[in-house]
């Protein structure tokens, strides 16, 4: 099985940066199975192509606008994921869908993708998360890890590991 969990965003705008802060905290949390490759996309858009092909599960993790209370969690899986496209966050998911897109036509699109979030509270210029969504970050590493799971991968918890 080869599963990507990518994070997604731009980690000078604030909260647009908690898909990145995610996946370098993952690790810190969980000892991961060596199917499970971490990606940082950033902004990364065309570039990623080879990266996510033929995958067996993408995991996208990113902040989503969808109107909650920030700090939220989301998750969009099926022909929820389209919609993710629809309003656009930032300038990396264009960049994202058109590789989806991509390898949907060339049909070596992932088996499964599902995107997991949190509603943002602040897109302004800064490296930090606001503290609503620096609050609600050990439990998205939980939704990931609970993601996993599901595909029948099982990250285990690392001792006294603080997610924060």
């Amino acid at each position: 099985m080869r599963v990507v969990v990518l994070g997604a965003g731009n980690i000078l705008l604030g909260d647009e940066g908690l898909g990145v802060r995610a996946i370098e905290r993952l690790p810190l949390a969980y000892c991961l199975p060596a199917c499970i490759e971490l990606i940082d996309a950033g902004t990364c858009g065309m570039e990623m192509l080879e990266e996510l092909e033929d995958l067996d599960a993408l995991i996208v993790v990113d902040a989503i606008r969808a109107q909650r209370e920030p700090g939220t969690l989301i998750r969009l899986v099926g022909e929820q994921v389209p919609v993710f496209f629809r309003t656009k966050l930032s300038p990396h998911q264009i960049g994202l869908c058109d590789v989806l897109a991509t390898l949907e036509l060339l049909a070596r699109a992932p088996r499964y993708t599902a995107i997991l979030g949190l509603q943002p509270q602040s897109l302004a210029l800064g490296l930090e998360l606001t503290p609503v969504v620096e609050a609600a970050m050990p439990e998205l590493l939980r939704m990931i890890v609970g993601e996993l799971g599901a595909l029948g991968v099982h990250p285990a918890p690392r001792e006294a590991a603080r997610v924060t």
